[in-house]
């Protein structure tokens, strides 16, 4: 029976219910998935070790930073384009901003490693060619390809990212677990506007005034001894 038949027929499969696109999303956000999320610190490390960041209230800041200002927001951005891209060449177009407005050697190298890892297993999994993107291009082309709600893909995302950097921050300052985690449940709400406020956005949107956290990133190029690889 052709495509045609089927889709006159009502015999399509139905798309994946919303259950399962979040479940395939805290798959793909877990730390479990093998991105290697956690050697990344986005210049934190730098940040905290010259004494930027000296308490949970300063890091909280930070973070709020990213978020609104800074990289969190234009992955969201990014994410959202790619989702959009009709064609493997407006795809690579997104990419190349993306690399392009990559802060440092660093930040660039964090996008790129990320992303190929990411998309390396998924492709594996769930099929498609095995390109490599940037690491929010690669998440919203894979979202794309498997029709998952693109606002919840960016919520997501960006929570990962943040809960990632907490991370980081509990191996480099006095921060404990349960700290951690407070600081991530009140950065959520936060995570999930920010995603919202980038619909309708295009690349023209992209800036960036989280100016200490790109510089940090900068710092951490030439940080020695340090952990983490940005």
């Amino acid at each position: 029976m052709g495509m045609a038949a089927r889709i006159a027929m009502n015999m399509w499969p139905p798309r994946m219910s919303t259950k399962r696109d979040i479940l395939t999303l805290a798959q793909w956000m877990s730390p479990a998935y093998p991105v290697g999320a956690f050697a990344y610190s986005h210049g934190l490390e730098a940040a905290i070790q010259a004494g930027a960041i000296t308490s949970n209230a300063d890091l909280r800041e930070w973070l709020t930073d990213i978020i609104s200002h800074g990289s969190g927001r234009n992955d969201c951005i990014l994410l959202r384009a790619a989702y959009a891209a009709k064609t493997a060449k407006a795809l690579v177009m997104v990419n190349g901003t993306a690399l392009a407005f990559a802060a440092s050697s660093e930040r660039q190298l964090e996008q790129n490693l990320q992303g190929a890892a990411f998309c390396k297993t998924t492709a594996a999994i769930w099929g498609g060619e095995d390109m490599s993107y940037a690491y929010p291009v690669a998440v919203g082309a894979a979202a794309s390809k498997q029709s998952i709600d693109v606002s919840l893909t960016a919520a997501m995302y960006l929570q990962a990212v943040i809960s990632n950097l907490i991370s980081a921050a509990m191996r480099l300052m006095a921060l404990g677990q349960t700290e951690g985690q407070a600081t991530l449940a009140a950065l959520t709400p936060l995570c999930d506007e920010t995603a919202k406020a980038t619909e309708g956005t295009t690349l023209d949107d992209l800036q960036s005034t989280a100016f200490m956290v790109d510089i940090a990133a900068m710092h951490h190029e030439t940080l020695q001894p340090r952990i983490f690889r940005t």
